[in-house]
């Protein structure tokens, strides 16, 4: 009985200390991919959540930017961005090597929350390395890495070919106001 109990509690440390390290490994992933630091103890600790599938949350969803209209994000609110170098038929994503330490690619999740895009648009691709990256209307989605703070949208435009996803998939375009100034 004794070696039973002692297995078990063994198991039960062995599984809470996977969680913790997949947790840790998800913040840095987080943090590599989006160039900022982790979020000061405002979300709860790896132990009390009881995996780290339950800890992060994956999903799409849009906001209001005031100079772009309605963009896409990632549930956290990071702006996501097409690559027009990709191809969204079939779905191909071209950004590798440095282009990712720039551009970090969204991964796909099973299950995911969507809100304010139209469930039909979001898909996935399998990457040269058999990774799955989320798509928008058949385009491959990043994150841009200078993007420092939740909300911007810095790589808009970025060389012509990087460009905010609207909830259609298509790329944002500076909304515009009174025509009567120039546009200044």
């Amino acid at each position: 009985m004794r070696k039973m109990i002692l297995t078990l509690a063994v198991a039960a440390a062995a599984a809470l200390s996977l969680t913790a390290c997949d947790s840790i490994d998800l913040t840095k992933q987080d943090q590599a991919a989006t160039g900022a630091e982790a979020p000061a103890a405002t979300e709860a600790p790896a132990a009390a959540a009881p995996s780290s599938a339950a800890a992060t949350v994956a999903g799409v969803k849009v906001r209001d930017d005031a100079t772009l209209g309605k963009v896409v994000t990632d549930w956290k609110g990071w702006t996501l961005y097409r690559f027009e170098k990709d191809t969204p038929k079939p779905p191909k994503s071209t950004c590798e090597a440095d282009c990712l330490a720039k551009w970090p690619y969204v991964p796909y999740a099973e299950n995911m929350k969507i809100e304010g895009v139209d469930q039909k648009l979001i898909g996935r691709v399998t990457r040269a390395d058999g990774a799955l990256q989320l798509t928008i209307n058949g385009w491959p989605a990043y994150r841009f890495a200078g993007d420092a703070k939740v909300g911007e949208t810095k790589g808009q435009g970025v060389g012509g070919v990087w460009f905010a996803f609207t909830p259609e998939g298509k790329k944002a375009q500076a909304v515009t106001g009174d025509s009567g100034n120039g546009g200044y």
